[in-house]
């Protein structure tokens, strides 16, 4: 079920369903320009040169498979994140099925290589064995349900690709919930208990590994939970696999 197909009988749940949309994709499309392209743009060194409590600081010193690992989820991890939404536009799919396919085997590939490098960073988190058991768990269902939802249209079963393409956006989308979840935690600290703003992130990075992903999990499961598809969209996604 895509994120333009919720119940449309009024024209408040039309505008939200778009609201919607374009909200996920405008802050998929900034979190990947302004947080993630100067990863890639720059080395370890130059970031931890800028910013010594940069995440970035956490590998610079790290073995070589570590900081490839690192550039690969990045990178991959952006390139899913800008696709992603693109699938969720039925109007896309009916009228260039092809491309909704191949940007969907792309997503598929770049989730693949993502999470299989976030499994390697996951043991040298910087929130310790939190970060390790909340990233890594991510990383692990990230890379199931991106499988699941594969499997599912190779044997052409719509119903069950629609179900776990939305569950896989809904970890990909983490990358955006974690930086929103910092951007929250770090003022509340500092405004209203004083405390030292990396004191502040430190802290908040210890609870991010688990709320980056979970509520998004939970949101998407009570969306798939109300979701009928009528008989003119599954026609519509029947025809893309044709």
């Amino acid at each position: 079920m895509t994120l333009t197909q919720l119940p449309t009988s009024s024209g408040h749940a039309t505008w939200r369903t778009r609201t919607a949309f374009w909200w996920i994709t405008l802050s998929a499309v900034a979190i990947v320009v302004l947080a993630l392209l100067p990863h890639i743009t720059s080395s370890l060194q130059e970031l931890t040169d800028d910013d010594p409590h940069a995440i970035a600081a956490n590998y610079v010193d790290g073995p070589a498979a570590l900081q490839v690992a690192f550039y690969l989820h990045v990178g991959f991890a952006g390139l899913a994140l800008l696709l992603s939404p693109l699938q969720f536009a039925p109007q896309l799919r009916a009228r260039v099925p092809r491309l909704h396919r191949a940007v969907g085997r792309i997503a598929f590939g770049s989730i693949a290589i993502a999470g299989s490098a976030g499994l390697v960073l996951a043991p040298n988190s910087r929130a310790s064995w939190v970060g390790t058991a909340g990233f890594g768990t991510l990383a692990v269902l990230w890379l199931i349900f991106a499988a699941a939802a594969f499997r599912a249209i190779r044997r052409r079963d719509v119903a069950a690709h629609r179900r776990w393409a939305v569950r896989t956006f809904a970890l990909t989308y983490a990358g955006v919930t974690l930086r929103l979840w910092l951007m929250l935690l770090v003022p509340i600290q500092t405004a209203l208990a004083g405390v030292d703003p990396q004191v502040a992130f430190d802290r908040a990075y210890l609870l991010v590994p688990f709320l980056a992903w979970l509520p998004n999990l939970v949101v998407a499961e009570r969306y798939l939970a109300r979701q009928t598809p009528s008989p003119a969209l599954v026609r519509v996604d029947r025809a893309v696999i044709t």
